[in-house]
C-alpha cells in the first residue's frame, strides 16, 4: 500500500514548483498536477515528466495505476 500524500511529496519534489492534488485508495491514484514546466509540453511529454519523479514505483508494482491530469497555472486558471 502506497500513501497519497507520499506521491503529492514526490511529484512536488521532482517538479519544484508543481502543486499536486493526489487521492487514492493506496494501490489507484488519481493526481493533478499543475507545473509551469509543462508549458509547450505535449500530454505525453508532460506525463513522462509525472512519472520520472516516481521513479521505478510505477514499473514495480508499488503504485498500480495512476490516472493524470496535467496543466499549466495558465490552464488551470482557465478551468476555474
Amino acid at each position: 500500500m502506497f500513501d497519497p500524500a507520499e506521491i503529492k511529496r514526490l511529484i512536488e519534489a521532482g517538479l519544484p514548483g508543481s502543486a499536486a492534488r493526489v487521492t487514492g485508495d493506496g494501490s489507484h491514484f488519481e493526481a493533478t498536477v499543475v507545473c509551469d514546466d509543462f508549458e509547450g509540453k505535449r500530454s505525453l511529454e508532460r506525463q513522462r515528466m509525472v512519472f520520472a519523479t516516481l521513479g521505478d514505483r510505477i514499473t514495480n508494482g508499488t503504485i498500480h495505476a495512476l490516472s493524470l491530469k496535467t496543466a499549466t497555472s495558465a490552464e488551470a486558471a482557465q478551468g476555474d
